[in-house]
């Protein structure tokens, strides 16, 4: 049974893979949807994350369309005290920024989707530097004292600001993120690691990286000059024609096949290893792509293979 971790100085336990809802009512519609919850939870999984505003971005969504599948789901499971459900604040449509009103306002509309009265974890999704700090952990420790947030975290966030906000929790005795969730992974590295990470260890946050897979690439199935059928697959190629992408992609090959494991597992077993970082976040739309992702909490790479994976991705 793969052991849980603590996020940050919380009292949270999760699971080192963090399913990704971003799909839920979008590529995967609510009985696949459902398929992959049942299925990731089944394997011990605990950890979901997902946004208020998942998925706005698609024509005829209004955003909360995750949240939704996802509290429909717990409903029909009856399990909401088995899982730590993590959204975020401050891109949907209609509850757009961190003005204290705002995130209290996005808060409610995010349980009536979820059909819960508790949000386990509650991220700020992009910080809004024109919003004093003050203002946004004020509204945020209101929702923790009011039992709607368990703890709270920052999604796209500056060192600076991060170190802002934490002060001000400190001496004020407010609500203090417990956690970030940065963009990092093999072939995005300078988007965490320096000051960010360095605070985060100092500070003693837990790291919960998005893109852990970057929308794909580290699948293995990109290569030079290869058609893949994926809404991402524009984006995606870009890294495939990249000398630190190749290089990656060398790395990724000689490691799977040692290991007989799929690329996917490999590339989030290294982020995994990372220092800070307590669970990736990686989402699947069928449950054909779930196991890859599921092998992160027994797969232990090497520190020369770890070491490996570092140079070529430098």
């Amino acid at each position: 049974m793969t052991s849980l971790r603590t996020l940050g100085s919380s009292d949270l336990e999760v699971f080192p893979l963090c399913l990704g809802g971003n799909v839920f009512g979008w590529t995967a519609d609510e009985q696949t949807s459902f398929a992959v919850l049942d299925a990731y939870t089944a394997a011990g999984g605990n950890f979901v994350d997902t946004a208020d505003s998942y998925s706005a971005w698609v024509e005829g969504h209004q955003g909360g369309e995750s949240e939704t599948v996802i509290g429909k789901w717990l409903k029909a499971r009856g399990n909401r005290s088995d899982v730590v459900i993590a959204t975020k604040v401050s891109q949907h449509p209609q509850y757009p920024g961190l003005s204290a009103a705002n995130i209290k306002a996005a808060a409610d509309a995010s349980l009536a989707r979820l059909g819960t009265d508790y949000i386990d974890l509650y991220y700020t999704h992009f910080d809004q530097p024109d919003v004093p700090v003050e203002e946004i952990i004020g509204a945020l420790d209101e929702l923790v004292k009011a039992g709607k947030v368990r703890q709270i975290a920052a999604s796209n966030i500056s060192a600076e600001r991060l170190r802002e906000s934490l002060d001000f929790s400190t001496r004020e005795g407010l609500a203090r993120y417990v956690a970030v969730q940065p963009h990092y992974n093999l072939v995005s590295r300078d988007t965490y690691e320096g000051p960010l990470r360095d605070l985060v260890a100092r500070e003693g946050l837990s790291c919960v990286p998005y893109f852990a897979l970057a929308s794909g690439f580290l699948t293995g199935k990109y290569r030079p000059g290869r058609k893949v059928d994926s809404v991402r697959a524009n984006r995606v190629a870009d890294f495939a024609e990249t000398e630190r992408g190749q290089k990656v992609l060398a790395a990724l090959d000689e490691i799977a096949a040692a290991h007989e494991a799929p690329h996917a597992t490999v590339a989030l077993a290294w982020l995994a290893a990372q220092p800070t970082v307590t669970a990736p976040i990686a989402s699947a739309r069928t449950l054909d792509q779930l196991p890859a992702l599921l092998g992160v909490g027994e797969l232990k790479l090497t520190d020369e293979e770890l070491n490996k994976l570092t140079d070529a991705s430098a």
